[in-house]
Parts: structure tokens; sequence; C-alpha cells
């Protein structure tokens, strides 16, 4: 079986008229279901954008034996990544994309939006929760390519994320292009502490308007919007 197939498993949320998808991968550890993926779908979806969920092959495996195994090594995932994209522009043509998703998922597709912008039109990029480095290894960085990006990027992170904490993101070199935007007192899953007095669902949704408003930005950039298809932020 060829682990780049674009018939990975999808889910599909949002309006058939939405005037832009919003291709989101899953993270590393848990699939395209989990509530935070169906909770930022939906939330998303409410807003009108169409919300394509996809899985990489190793979690469709995972699905299949029941038995937990790691990712696949990077570039296979990114692979399984362009040819969803593709799979996109070859059935919705027209339609602009924007990629994006759960840590590891958001990792994969920051690391291709430039390529992707340039071959296929992806007009930007959605992060929740990056993994900037290892829970406990703050000197592992995997910020490199974040320095040089040229595709508009926002990447929403918890402020007590071990992936990358407030404090120890504050000191990166990053590009112009990319926007941090904090959950207050969320986890690598935006879950709040008890005396935040915040719930988790809270969070998840400032987490989708925060992604909406960047969707919208982009979009009255650069795509003529209906505006009797996306509701009001």
């Amino acid at each position: 079986m060829n682990p780049a197939a674009p018939s990975a498993p999808r889910l599909i949320d949002g309006p058939d008229a939405a005037p832009a998808t919003v291709l989101l991968a899953h993270g590393a550890g848990a699939p395209m279901d989990s509530p935070f993926m169906a909770a930022i779908a939906s939330g998303l979806a409410e807003m009108g954008w169409r919300v394509v969920r996809f899985e990489f092959a190793y979690m469709a495996r995972m699905r299949e034996t029941g038995r937990r195994q790691g990712p696949d090594r990077m570039p296979v995932l990114q692979e399984v990544f362009r040819q969803q994209v593709r799979l996109e522009k070859t059935q919705q043509p027209g339609r602009p994309v924007f990629i994006g998703g759960k840590s590891m998922g958001g990792r994969v597709a920051s690391l291709l939006v430039d390529e992707l912008a340039a071959s296929d039109g992806v007009r930007g990029c959605l992060c929740l929760g990056y993994p900037f480095h290892p829970p406990g290894k703050p000197l592992q960085l995997r910020t490199e390519h974040l320095a040089g990006l040229q595709t508009p990027t926002l990447i929403l992170q918890g402020e007590r994320d071990n992936f990358g904490r407030r404090e120890e993101v504050d000191t990166y070199s990053l590009s112009p292009q990319l926007q941090l935007r904090w959950i207050p007192s969320g986890d690598h899953s935006f879950k709040p502490t008890r005396s935040s007095g915040l719930s988790e669902a809270e969070n998840w949704a400032t987490a989708v308007a925060l992604g909406d408003q960047f969707l919208r930005e982009l979009a009255q950039a650069g795509i003529e919007l209906d505006t009797n298809v996306l509701g009001a932020s």
C-alpha cells in the first residue's frame, strides 16, 4: 500500500459553498476525531469554513490493528500532506486552501507551506500547539524553518505548553510572516488550570475565534468572499 495515497481517511465539516478549505492534520498520538480536533473543526465550520481532517497512514494502521505505533518518518508524513492538498485542488478546483494541524500535524504543514504556496497556491498555515521542542529538552529546537517562512502562518500556543512555553518562545527568532497568539493558561491541548477560572471548552472556543480571524484577514486580502456564506465572527 502506498503510504502517500490520497485515499487516507478524511472527515469533512462545513458548508459546500464555503469560500475556502482548511486542511487539518492530527498530532502524533491522537487521531483526526479526537475531542480537540473535533472541537476545532466544528467550530471553524460553524464560522463558515470547509474543514477537512485527514489521517496519516500510521494512524490509519493503528485503527485497523489496535496496536499503538509511532509516526512515520517526516518525508512520508510530508508526502501524505502534499497528496491531500492536491486531492483538494482536484476535487475542489478554484477553492482556496489553507493548511495546518495539531502539534506534529501543524509542524508538517509549516515545513511545507512555502513549497505548497508556490506549487499549489496554498494561502496560509494554522498551527494548533506547535512542538517547538520535545518536552524537557528546550535546546532541541524545531524552529529553523520558522525564521524564514514566507507564507502567512498563525501559531496558537498555550501559555504553559511544555513543548514551548511563552517565556521560551518569546526568545526565538521567527519570521515576520508568523503570528503567535497565546491561549491563556493553556497546555499543549489548550486545557487551562483550574485556578484560571477558564474551561477547556472556553479555550477551544478562543482558539477557533483566533483561527477564524486569521483566515478572514487572509481571505479579505486575497479572496473575494461571499458575506452570505461566512457567518459573523
